[in-house]
């Protein structure tokens, strides 16, 4: 069953990029904008890894991290991180443990052919690791903008 708002995020530990592993906890006493997307290096995914990286400072200001999720491997990644200059930590979820916990795992439709994928879904985690805002069937467009807002308004 998924995590919900007001409730205590899972601890699962994932590989990182920069050659390290995390957990949510390790952030405790700071938010957590954990963002879900799916498929690194598509314009989509890179669009919105480029809007949070331009938010970045104004979250710092917050006392707030960017982590950013998918089912990618931890090579592709690194690259992807690299290529596009993103300043937080991309986590590889392989086996989709963190991907289910926060339910993002969803039937997608492309071509007339069914699939399961990610669903670009975000969410805010405040410092003592509660779930306090999600966002599903994210569009990329002005999304950014709106997570912020939401950070503000946490005080």
């Amino acid at each position: 069953m998924a995590v919900a708002i007001g409730e205590t995020v899972p601890d699962i530990e994932l590989p990182a990029t920069g050659d390290k592993t995390l957990k949510l906890s390790d952030l405790r006493g700071k938010r957590v904008v954990l963002y879900f997307y799916p498929k690194a290096s598509t314009p989509g995914c890179t669009q919105e890894g480029l809007d949070f990286t331009a938010s970045q400072d104004a979250l710092a200001g917050l006392d707030t991290v960017i982590v950013g999720a998918s089912r990618d491997g931890i090579k592709a990644q690194e690259n992807f991180k690299a290529k596009q200059g993103f300043g937080f930590d991309l986590l590889s979820d392989k086996e989709e443990a963190l991907c289910k916990a926060f339910d993002v795992i969803k039937v997608k439709k492309m071509y007339g052919k069914e699939s399961l994928g990610v669903e670009r879904s975000t969410f805010l985690i405040d410092a003592q690791g509660v779930l306090r805002r999600e966002w599903r069937g994210v569009k990329v467009k002005g999304h950014v903008d709106e997570v912020l807002e939401a950070v503000r308004a946490l005080g």
